[in-house]
């Protein structure tokens, strides 16, 4: 999904981010990105411009450009051996093998789905505040147990409705370590204005430029305690047997070692 704002064809800097979500409900690997841009740029003037109330781009459009893009660049690390390749996808060390998969990529009608920004910038980070940093699936998902099975709860979105599967153990496992990113793999990137190099100088400038408010993180400055008091909408602290008295945290620590 991707929210598309502004008009490239007008000069000016943006920014944005990208986020990475690779399963679907049943656990498959499903790789999608999900990506917000910034509602205008800076010039070269350092100038703030708003975007156009069109998007700059239509949907059908961007999904061609992003299958030209993903696919030449495979190429370019194919050709670098860059990539390496496991279990039945080594016959495509084949050059033969590997440039009849990338025509078939090319004929296949890649889809990407673009829509109007949502109500203001807590609405978008509240959005992807669900992908941002959860695994492929909670525990209230998981309805049943065995010694060889897992049960869990799928959502059939084509007729609306929560269907039940069971997969073998095992296959569970596999679906499930799929997700798990690699060392040093990133899962949200920043561009652009929101880049790392930029957000103190460029990003602050825009701020003032645009009259913006500034926002402070919920829990920024609270102790581990505060937070899950925030959390769970109660006082942890409190006794739960008299629901008067404070629980103290102590520390205990076996003879020998040190804290």
């Amino acid at each position: 999904m991707i929210h598309f704002p502004l008009d490239l064809s007008r000069s000016a800097q943006i920014g944005f981010f990208s986020l990475l979500h690779t399963w679907a409900q049943d656990l498959h690997y499903h790789p999608h990105i999900h990506t917000v841009v910034l509602a205008g740029g800076l010039t070269k003037e350092n100038q703030w411009r708003n975007s156009n109330k069109k998007f700059f781009i239509s949907v059908k459009v961007l999904a061609k450009k992003f299958r030209g893009k993903f696919l030449y660049y495979l190429k370019q690390y194919y050709h670098q051996n860059l990539l390496t390749f496991y279990g039945d996808a080594q016959q495509y060390q084949n050059p033969k093998r590997f440039q009849t998969l990338l025509d078939q990529c090319y004929r296949k009608k890649w889809y990407s789905y673009s829509k109007r920004t949502f109500s203001g910038p807590l609405a978008v980070v509240k959005y992807l505040g669900n992908y941002t940093h959860r695994i492929a699936i909670s525990n209230n998902r998981i309805v049943a147990v065995d010694e060889n099975t897992v049960t869990i709860t799928v959502k059939d979105r084509k007729h609306n409705q929560t269907k039940k599967l069971t997969l073998p153990g095992v296959e569970f496992i596999r679906r499930f370590f799929m997700h798990v990113l690699p060392k040093g793999f990133v899962k949200i990137r920043y561009y652009g204005l929101l880049a790392n190099r930029n957000k103190k100088m460029k990003l602050e400038l825009c701020r003032k430029l645009t009259n913006s408010p500034t926002y402070q993180a919920k829990f920024e400055g609270l102790t581990t305690t505060e937070i899950l008091s925030l959390l769970m909408g109660k006082d942890v602290t409190l006794c739960p047997v008299c629901g008067k008295g404070k629980l103290i945290q102590f520390y205990s620590f076996v003879q020998g070692s040190s804290p």
